[in-house]
């Protein structure tokens, strides 16, 4: 009997599970089934560059999957029925599994703040960032753009926006201190960046309320704005939360060291979805740089437990985190595994060529999930799946 293995979401965690499962299991046993709402793979990563104006690859995800044996599906996953193993699709049609793979991802988070949804813009999503970037491209000269949220997010817009468009009056408005999560040598690139490309730096500002021309910050500052950029932290899909899942106080899915569902075995989850930890311990955060090795960790895990092999331990750990600060330049904060800043935090024009190479490596990763030849293994019976092998 075929074993059906349905993947939700096609970012980098869910691409990259569908094409490790393809080339580890056999295609006579297993059917996998890759669900995604665009037809094409989304480097999240850069889409600060897309909002400023700057041409990205298009990478169909036909395409990624060509010779894989996985098929792809074009819909809107509206439900997900874990107790019935089904999933409805915005089509209306269902779509029975054997083994889910969650990995919808996320979304911008308003924080109950007003008005972020109907007048901020936001660089989480391809049709954010290309509407943004039409905002940005009728701004005349002196257009004042203020982007909430200090993070990388944050970060790489306020600073890529004020390189490519110098004409333009830009700021950030963060809830604490700038960069207060780096080392001291980091802190100090980041600052000497930002005024180098002029971006006015707003600290201990948490934004209350959004309008159409202004922000307002929570000591009653407005901030005038003809463009409002929101990256204020993301928010996962409430799809698995409207389900019996086991989710966080946040609707991420609660998983294993495996990244299996501690309430629905057949289910996995990876990526931002996921409520996992590293390695040492610690709650791994929504990224790229955790997604990955999720997926391979999830992937390698059904694969032994359908085979009857091994369980894998991938290394869920951290090396650094990479800030591009416009095309020129770039901040490469080294980190424990488990996150924390070290003293070494390089910056400037070779690290802007290092992190080019991080988002190129990442992109390659998803169209070769498994770097090297593997035979295909044969999957045993489907009581596989419900004891660990050892």
């Amino acid at each position: 009997m075929v074993h059906r293995i349905v993947i939700l979401g096609a970012g980098y965690a869910g691409t990259t599970a569908a094409g490790r499962l393809a080339r580890r299991l056999h295609g006579d046993d297993v059917e996998i089934t890759l669900v995604n709402a665009e037809p094409d793979f989304v480097e999240r990563v850069r889409m600060h560059q897309l909002a400023t104006g700057q041409h990205l690859r298009d990478r169909p995800l036909r395409d990624l999957l060509a010779g894989s044996g996985v098929t792809l599906r074009v819909a809107r996953v509206t439900s997900v029925d874990v107790d019935h193993k089904v999933v409805t699709l915005d089509d209306a049609s269902d779509l029975g599994y054997d083994t889910l793979v969650y990995a919808l991802g996320s979304a911008r988070d308003d924080h109950g703040v007003p008005g972020v949804f109907e007048h901020a813009q936001e660089v989480a999503s391809r049709p954010g960032a290309l509407r943004l970037r039409t905002r940005l491209r009728a701004l005349a000269p002196g257009g004042r753009v203020v982007v909430v949220g200090g993070g990388l997010t944050g970060i790489e817009a306020a600073s890529e926006i004020a390189e490519s468009f110098e004409h333009l009056d830009v700021a950030i408005a963060v809830h604490g201190t700038f960069g207060d999560w780096l080392s001291p040598s980091g802190r100090r690139h980041l600052r000497g960046t930002f005024d180098r490309l002029g971006v006015t730096v707003h600290e201990h500002s948490a934004v209350t309320r959004v309008d159409a021309g202004s922000v307002t910050t929570g000591d009653g500052i407005i901030l005038p704005a003809d463009v409002t950029v929101w990256a204020a932290g993301f928010a996962v899909h409430p799809i698995a939360a409207a389900s019996t899942l086991e989710v966080t106080d946040r609707g991420q899915i609660v998983v294993d060291e495996t990244m299996r569902s501690v309430s629905h075995p057949d289910v996995y989850a990876v990526g931002d979805a996921a409520f996992a930890h590293t390695t040492v311990g610690t709650p791994m955060r929504m990224s790229c740089a955790s997604g990955v090795p999720m997926s391979w960790q999830a992937a390698d895990s059904i694969v032994a437990r359908l085979t009857g092999g091994r369980l894998p331990r991938t290394p869920l750990t951290y090396v650094h985190q990479c800030i591009s600060l416009g095309r020129r330049d770039a901040l490469i904060q080294f980190v424990t595994p488990d996150d924390r800043a070290r003293s070494f935090a390089p910056g400037g024009r070779l690290m802007a060529r290092y992190k080019e190479l991080v988002c190129v490596g990442a992109a390659w990763v998803v169209a070769h999930p498994v770097p090297y030849p593997v035979r295909r293994r044969r999957a045993t019976s489907a009581a596989a799946l419900v004891a660990d092998p050892v």
